[in-house]
């Protein structure tokens, strides 16, 4: 296959051509009550499972702990002077606490991301050959029955606990391959920006609500209610998945021909006839791809800093008790919601009223949603113990991460729909060690919880955003890759990528 020119003149020559009814293309399907907008939403839904299973640990955690054998958070120790928080009564519950030590505790959190990324690449592979609707369904339901088991392990022994959550992250590991790959035979190219952005907010909604939710849960019941409430509300979705969702249009019962036909149609010049064939060379030595991978773990590293030290910081040096202010702790994940809903309607409106080429709104997207956010958190760092600045830096930093969902986050889908499964196991498992490395790295240079060591670990987490967002700037592409079209028994398909 010919290489067609570059990603803007390709893309200004297709994408007026969606809507105009020429060569067979069918007319636009309206979004109102149609399956791929209900597919958003149940998709939605499912990842507001998958991060309330995988937060609410850490909250149920404070109660799980013998209070004798913690360490005492004593607030007026924090560098700044501590914020006043209402006093609560206090409450008999008979649930089971535990002699954890420090070392321990870590484990217990951490074990989860050890099973997360063994499944990425599996996920991707599996959900491409053999449908992802079962595999995506069966990886939360796995994660739902487990995190129903948590409170016995947690009673049979620390290591019990532990092996719960690295099964747990096994289960989650594929959901977001799988998912994927269920858009990359549902999304119009020109709504993908919007679809995929309803599914991103379950994820930041999960956080949102499983935060508080979980300390109240704690308070008014006792910490094992924390699971099995949220685990009724992953078998609930489960359900639902099962009756509802289908690998593909042409596979759904109840779909209108009319909105099988858009689809189909929009999506017919954009996947691979290779069947099973996987292009494995082509794939791990393209260079948009590496865009991606960069980006992807560049953004997480800010990410997972804010995710799993936030709580640290807003207590130890602004003197904020997150036990007792649930909902400011998940402020930045309420914005981010916010902005992600918010980019994913104005980049689609870009590319499909304004006719710019993908590239272009990806990597603007890209740039707001990854150096804004580590300009707003290097800026959080100097605000001293201004508190009211501080937490606007923070939920600006987190919420203008959000915008990064219509940006390189969804690439994969832009140049390899067929494999955007594959792809996305690729990427995400190099971004998930940040969230095993880099709180560790954060940690060890907070010692002392001075302003000055957390100006510098902010700094850190800017300046490599600011990398990972000029990286793929330079590099990442919005059209469909060769290799991505070509049959396997093309012998071009390795000098394409």
């Amino acid at each position: 296959m010919e290489s067609r020119g570059s990603d803007t003149e390709e893309e200004e020559q297709q994408t007026p051509l969606l809507h105009r009814g020429h060569k067979g293309n069918v007319q636009k399907a309206p979004a109102c009550c149609s399956t791929r907008y209900l597919l958003a939403l149940l998709s939605s839904y499912g990842f507001f499972v998958v991060y309330s299973l995988r937060v609410n640990l850490s909250v149920a955690m404070v109660d799980m702990l013998n209070a004798t054998h913690q360490p005492h958070t004593n607030h007026s120790a924090s560098v700044c002077a501590p914020h006043a928080s209402p006093a609560r009564p206090g409450r008999n519950h008979s649930a089971s606490v535990y002699d954890w030590d420090v070392e321990t505790q870590g484990w217990i959190l951490g074990s989860f991301f050890y099973g997360y990324i063994f499944t990425q690449i599996p996920g991707g592979y599996l959900a491409s050959r053999f449908g992802p609707k079962w595999l995506l369904g069966f990886g939360i339901l796995g994660t739902v029955v487990f995190t129903l088991l948590t409170p016995l392990a947690a009673d049979l022994g620390a290591g019990y606990l532990i092996a719960v959550r690295v099964l747990e992250g096994i289960g989650e590991g594929v959901t977001f391959p799988a998912m994927y790959s269920m858009w990359a035979a549902w999304a119009p190219p020109l709504e993908r920006s919007r679809l995929l952005s309803i599914s991103y907010i379950g994820a930041q909604l999960g956080t949102v609500v499983s935060l508080p939710l979980s300390g109240e849960i704690c308070f008014y019941l006792d910490w094992t209610y924390v699971f099995y409430v949220f685990g009724a509300v992953g078998l609930l979705w489960f359900v639902l998945w099962a009756l509802l969702a289908f690998d593909s249009p042409n596979s759904h019962p109840w779909i209108s021909e009319r909105e099988r036909l858009y689809i189909v149609g929009s999506l017919k010049n954009e996947l691979s006839p290779s069947g099973g064939h996987v292009p494995w060379r082509a794939i791990v030595t393209s260079r948009p791809l590496l865009a991606i991978v960069v980006a992807h773990f560049s953004y997480n590293w800010t990410f997972y800093t804010l995710l799993t030290l936030l709580p640290t910081y807003m207590s130890d040096v602004l003197g904020f008790s997150i036990q007792q202010n649930g909902m400011l702790s998940a402020l930045p994940y309420l914005g981010c919601a916010v902005c992600a809903m918010l980019s994913g309607q104005l980049a689609d409106y870009l590319r499909e009223k304004c006719s710019y080429p993908t590239v272009t709104v990806r990597k603007t997207f890209t740039i707001i949603g990854m150096i804004g956010p580590g300009i707003f958190l290097v800026a959080a760092g100097y605000t001293g113990c201004n508190y009211t600045l501080a937490i606007a830096f923070l939920t600006i930093s987190s919420s203008l991460g959000g915008v990064s969902a219509s940006g390189f986050n969804i690439n994969h889908l832009d140049i390899a729909p067929s494999y955007s499964g594959i792809l996305l196991g690729i990427t995400n498992s190099f971004a998930t060690i940040p969230g095993m490395v880099g709180p560790l790295i954060a940690r060890s240079l907070t010692a002392n919880n001075t302003i000055e060591e957390w100006q510098m670990v902010f700094f850190i987490a800017g300046a490599i955003n600011v990398f990972g967002a000029t990286f793929y700037t330079l590099f990442g592409q919005g059209r469909v890759q060769p290799w991505a079209l070509q049959a396997p028994h093309s012998k071009s398909v390795l000098n394409q990528s």
